[in-house]
């Protein structure tokens, strides 16, 4: 009968590391929201090194541009299920570790749920507002998050929200990005990433993890490991708290898909929030109001008897617009085109 700690004997021969850390990695449950370039290579390697536990959340299927970076997947596995097709291929790897997958979206309405049986948590979301609203709720609940974010050639890592010797918690998400929500960096998609750069921070992320519950002292808590690729120089900046106070969770922003749409386009009012070039260039229909011009249409917004529909490229900044119009009008249903129209492009 075969020793079942041979498969971890490398790391257990790590000096300070030995059986009685396996043992903590055994019982460890980890639980990572999105299958992406990050998840990817995280969720591998904590499988890998033995993690007792490990959940996957992610509602998305695989597409053709996803293979480049998110190693998971193959040509046969498009328009599947990225949680279904990692969790079987995780349980190939290391048939003795516990693969969770949860095909659904997260949102303010389940993520307390969703969390409340995990240790440790860790982020590998290509949307701010997704990354809020997992750091409020890891806050409120005094649960630690690894943070992962890449773009172009530039990476970072940390780990929010640990608890200290002295029984406060390290800086959050919000300590460091108090603006977050604003932010219009692009996605992969549209700025571009190295494939490299997501699996090195995603294999930094499973590493945070991997440190928390083995070898806490030497983590990134209050500290944000910076990476560029392209020149190779890493630094590390510490942080600091700030007097940001978080007493419940930001609303998730309501979505649709693109066939929804398409299969009920007269019971919807559409909004293209992109510029009046993008939409000249490129569009589903709909009238142009740019995001930034919604608040000289409120009178406009406010007669529409229909549910309104906003849409860019993205996603990104029909969220923003979807926001700012709930702001003025919380009793309006106004959604966001999931994924923005770069897809009907292809």
């Amino acid at each position: 009968m075969s020793n079942p700690l041979e498969r971890y004997h490398c790391q257990i021969a790590l000096p300070g590391f030995g059986v009685s850390s396996q043992e903590l990695l055994n019982n460890a449950k980890v639980l990572i929201i999105g299958m992406g370039g990050l998840g990817c290579p995280s969720a591998q390697y904590l499988a890998s090194s033995g993690i007792g536990t490990i959940g996957l959340a992610d509602n998305d299927i695989i597409s053709e541009s996803n293979l480049h970076r998110q190693i998971l997947y193959a040509p046969e596995d498009i328009g599947k299920s990225k949680v279904d097709v990692a969790a079987k291929k995780l349980q190939q790897q290391n048939p003795a570790v516990k693969i969770i997958p949860f095909n659904f979206r997260v949102t303010s309405d389940n993520v307390m749920d969703l969390i409340s049986e995990f240790d440790l948590i860790i982020e590998g979301t290509d949307n701010f507002e997704t990354k809020c609203l997992l750091n409020d709720a890891c806050v409120l609940t005094g649960k630690p998050l690894v943070y992962g974010a890449i773009y172009q050639y530039e990476g970072q890592v940390s780990i929010w929200n640990v608890i200290q010797k002295d029984g406060t918690s390290s800086p959050n998400y919000r300590d460091v990005f108090p603006n977050a929500e604003e932010s219009q960096v692009p996605n992969c998609r549209e700025g571009g990433v190295l494939p490299t750069l997501a699996g090195i921070v995603g294999c930094m992320q499973a590493n945070e993890a991997i440190k928390y519950f083995t070898n806490p002292e030497n983590s990134l808590a209050g500290r944000l490991w910076m990476m560029n690729v392209l020149d190779g120089k890493t630094q590390i900046i510490k942080l600091r708290k700030t007097s940001v106070q978080i007493t419940g969770l930001p609303q998730t922003v309501e979505t649709i898909t693109f066939e929804q749409l398409m299969q009920e386009k007269d019971l919807f009012e559409i909004i293209d929030v992109r510029t009046s070039k993008e939409h000249e260039e490129f569009n589903i229909g709909g009238i142009n109001i740019a995001v930034d011009e919604l608040q000289n249409h409120s009178d406009y917004i406010s007669d529409c008897s229909k549910s309104i529909v906003m849409y860019c490229l993205s996603g990104k900044r029909s969220a923003e617009a979807v926001r700012k119009i709930k702001s003025i009008f919380p009793e309006k249903n106004v959604y966001s085109l999931k994924g923005g129209i770069q897809r009907t492009e292809l």
